[in-house]
């Protein structure tokens, strides 16, 4: 039986103290991505690197019922001001371990040992998938290529995310 492409609603989220909307370069690498594989941008912020203000937009899209998948992009690294890891896995009901290692794995063949200082997370929050990226367009490009692409896509085997999603907020 063939499978069908279903479009998810997809929210982008810039983390960073210095990005704007115009040169915020990992922010539009990512919608083009999005955009060329016919998923819907639900929503498209740029925050501080806060993790009350991470929390706050991120608490808003996981609210919304429309919106089905989040990807962010910044704050994963290890210095002082890099705090996405630690905003956002308080908001998961589940973490998706695989997905950081995968990410670390893939980043390997590019940025060899490098890839230890990244951070990556994903996890579920009240039925919306959250993927958390680098803030570097060639992670954005890694991450999205090479997992998210494939996960987010309801015709890729043998499974994928979007044949999980109507089944997130079961008892």
């Amino acid at each position: 039986m063939d499978r069908q492409f279903i479009p998810v609603n997809i929210a982008l989220l810039t983390i960073s103290d210095t990005r704007t909307i115009e040169d915020d370069t990992s922010g539009k690498v990512l919608r083009a991505r999005v955009e060329a594989e016919n998923h819907l941008i639900a929503s498209q912020a740029i925050v501080r690197d806060d993790k009350y203000a991470i929390r706050a937009q991120l608490s808003q899209w996981i609210a919304d019922p429309d919106i089905q998948a989040i990807i962010t992009t910044g704050g994963t690294g290890l210095t002082g001001r890099d705090g996405t890891p630690e905003a956002v896995k308080v908001l998961f009901d589940k973490e998706i371990e695989g997905f950081g290692e995968l990410f670390r794995q893939l980043s390997y063949d590019v940025i060899r040992t490098s890839t230890v200082q990244s951070r990556a997370i994903a996890g579920v929050a009240n039925g919306t998938f959250i993927f958390c990226l680098p803030g570097s367009s060639g992670a954005c490009k890694t991450g999205w290529d090479d997992i998210l692409k494939d996960q987010l896509d309801a015709r890729h085997r043998p499974c994928n995310f979007v044949d999980l999603m109507p089944r997130l907020l079961e008892s």
